[in-house]
């Protein structure tokens, strides 16, 4: 019982040193626990063990609730083409290239590329939703449509990874039965439970979706599915009752990264072997440079054309390049039925998780917008900035970790 607190001591102190880090140097704690983990995992030894899994997977889950619940559905209306476009096409040019490069140039087999194409499509709800947070983007309209955009990605390669690998049974059968249900009860049992009991010590309403998500997460995970798959749904389906019960999300967020996110995003740095990746170096580089241009070519235009300011439109680009839940989900789907090989797997998880960094600290350092009031409801498709309007500019205190808001460099609207 003492190696189990004492485990349990030094992850969190990592996680500890992480925030402190975080604070000083103004980038996403998400991005530095990632960092952490791949030094704890090559020079101090750290290691998973059963428990940690499960906390790392409930944070996991918990972290892809909670960016489907910040989706705003008016703003999510209001906005429908602009994120159905951008989602759309974040999906579909990753897929296409990664996939095709990977079979016509590196020779992986059909299905190995497939599991290529899908790893490195994604963009990373986790890290966008961190980010989100931290910056207080998540309460902008542009923030809001980022978000949006994730799941349209993220949507694609689930249905795709379904269409291409699913093993329908009757457990499948009964997993999406469960899933419509949950979708339809959740929004109307929800506000019942809030309005009876919302204010109570024990938080009922926390209990109630921790319960749904993991008899969800324990019918996926049953039918060879991935138990954060339908978290985003049930999330996006109660996004209503957060906008009413705002104390809730603040009381489960709370929990979420104070103690779950740092034991998913130090582990997800374990995967990283440094003498692996330096055996793949040029491989490693060609995927990452290839997922980041092919991003950029489906997604930049897009934000230019739904009326984003250039900086808008680089940052937005930039956090759709993302990738770390859903690949690294696709790639050890890959691995645990055999579609693609060890080697192959470090390859693309090393990959995803280059692209969890990279276009992130990119994002943060050189394109980050200054927080902004949304536009009211009604606005139109374009996200238009209130000085552009003649209002004054407002600015916001940056949330713990965040940093200080830079200026605009030279040269960049």
């Amino acid at each position: 019982m003492e190696s189990v607190w004492l485990t349990a001591g030094l992850w969190m102190g990592l996680a500890l040193v992480a925030s402190l880090v975080s604070i000083r140097l103004g980038i996403s704690v998400a991005l530095v626990e990632i960092f952490v983990g791949v030094l704890g995992g090559n020079a101090l030894g750290l290691e998973r063990t059963p428990w940690i899994d499960f906390l790392a997977g409930t944070g996991a889950i918990l972290l892809t609730f909670l960016a489907g619940a910040e989706i705003d559905p008016a703003a999510f209306r209001r906005h429908l083409r602009a994120s159905l476009a951008i989602g759309f096409v974040s999906f579909l040019f990753p897929f296409l290239a990664a996939g095709g490069f990977a079979y016509f140039v590196f020779h992986w087999d059909l299905r190995a590329a497939e599991i290529a194409g899908l790893a490195l499509s994604t963009t990373s709800v986790a890290v966008v939703y961190a980010v989100m947070v931290e910056t207080g983007l998540n309460e902008t309209d542009l923030g809001k449509l980022i978000l949006a955009a994730c799941f349209v990605t993220d949507l694609g390669t689930v249905v795709a990874l379904g269409v291409l690998f699913a093993n329908f049974n009757l457990w499948m059968l009964a997993f999406v039965a469960a899933a419509v249900l949950a979708l339809w009860l959740m929004p109307k049992v929800a506000p019942w439970v809030m309005a009876r009991w919302g204010q109570r010590v024990s938080d009922p309403g926390t209990k109630l979706f921790l319960l749904v998500l993991f008899l969800l997460g324990w019918l996926a995970t049953t039918a060879k599915s991935e138990a954060v798959l339908p978290a985003y749904l049930v999330g996006l389906a109660t996004a209503g009752v957060f906008l009413r019960e705002r104390a809730l999300l603040h009381r489960m967020r709370s929990v979420g990264f104070a103690l779950l996110t740092p034991f998913y995003f130090i582990k997800a740095g374990l995967f990283v072997s440094l003498p692996a990746v330096w055996a793949g170096l040029g491989l490693i580089i060609v995927l990452l440079a290839l997922k980041v241009v092919a991003k950029s070519v489906g997604v930049w235009p897009l934000a230019r054309a739904f009326g984003m300011s250039v900086r808008e439109g680089n940052y937005t680009t930039l956090l759709m390049s993302t990738g770390l839940t859903f690949g690294t989900i696709s790639a050890l789907f890959g691995l645990t039925n055999g579609v693609i090989s060890p080697s192959q797997y470090t390859i693309l998880v090393t990959v995803v998780i280059g692209s969890a960094v990279v276009p992130t600290l990119v994002a943060q350092t050189w394109f980050r917008p200054e927080v902004a009031q949304a536009p009211p409801a009604g606005a139109g498709e374009a996200l238009t900035h209130p000085r552009v309007l003649g209002q004054p500019q407002p600015r916001s205190v940056p949330s713990k970790g965040a940093g200080p808001v830079p200026h605009p460099p030279k040269g960049i609207s």
